[in-house]
């Protein structure tokens, strides 16, 4: 949830970090998004199969939505 407070304040590099430090699925989705937010879409497939997602299609925004929705989701199981 952090790494995603830190992209949605523009502070890439430190939501890079974040998600780079964990090798969870989740993490590695926020790995994929962060590297679609940057316009890297080929290292953003590779981090879209290490999660063993489909590439989002939708906004950014709309995927950040749904990343947040997910971690919303996990913590309250």
């Amino acid at each position: 949830m952090r790494a995603l407070w830190h992209a949605r304040k523009g502070e890439w590099d430190a939501a890079h970090q974040l998600a780079s430090d964990d090798s969870s699925k989740m993490a590695s989705r926020i790995h994929a998004y962060l590297h679609r937010m940057e316009g890297d879409l080929s290292n953003a497939r590779y981090w879209y199969r290490q999660a063993g997602v489909t590439p989002e299609t939708g906004t950014l925004e709309q995927e950040w939505e749904l990343l947040a929705r997910d971690l919303l989701s996990a913590e309250s199981d």
